[in-house]
């Protein structure tokens, strides 16, 4: 998976990624005012569905979607691309820049290198 969302797409997939399947009514009521028109919704969901992120299922007259692509690995695959971008591909550079720039804390620092190191 190397496909990125825009702006608008990754909002409609944190709402599908929370309710794990809706309407696009359903996912209209989710999102902050001032809401688009429910075809701007329909169109940005059908885009989702032909990048393979979005699939449906037919439920009553109308469709249901869900998504298609867990949160974790759409996170994962942009993380790495950020990190490829603008850090070298260095993981190393990119929490320094981090911890430089946004003045984390030690806790915070310290929360991060346990995790790192439960995955080794």
């Amino acid at each position: 998976m190397s496909k990125q969302l825009t702006k608008a797409e990754e909002q409609l997939m944190q709402v599908l990624w929370q309710l794990k399947e809706a309407s696009v009514k359903e996912v209209i009521e989710e999102l902050p005012m001032p809401k688009p028109a429910y075809n701007t919704v329909s169109t940005i969901i059908r885009i989702l569905e032909t990048k393979e992120f979005v699939g449906h299922k037919a439920k009553g007259r109308g469709y249901v979607y869900f998504p298609l692509i867990e949160k974790a690995a759409y996170s994962n695959q942009s993380l790495h691309k950020l990190m490829d971008g603008y850090f070298e591909g260095s993981f190393k550079s990119m929490v320094s820049f981090f911890v430089k720039e946004n003045k984390m804390d030690i806790n915070e620092l310290e929360t991060i290198l346990k995790e790192v190191n439960k995955k080794k």
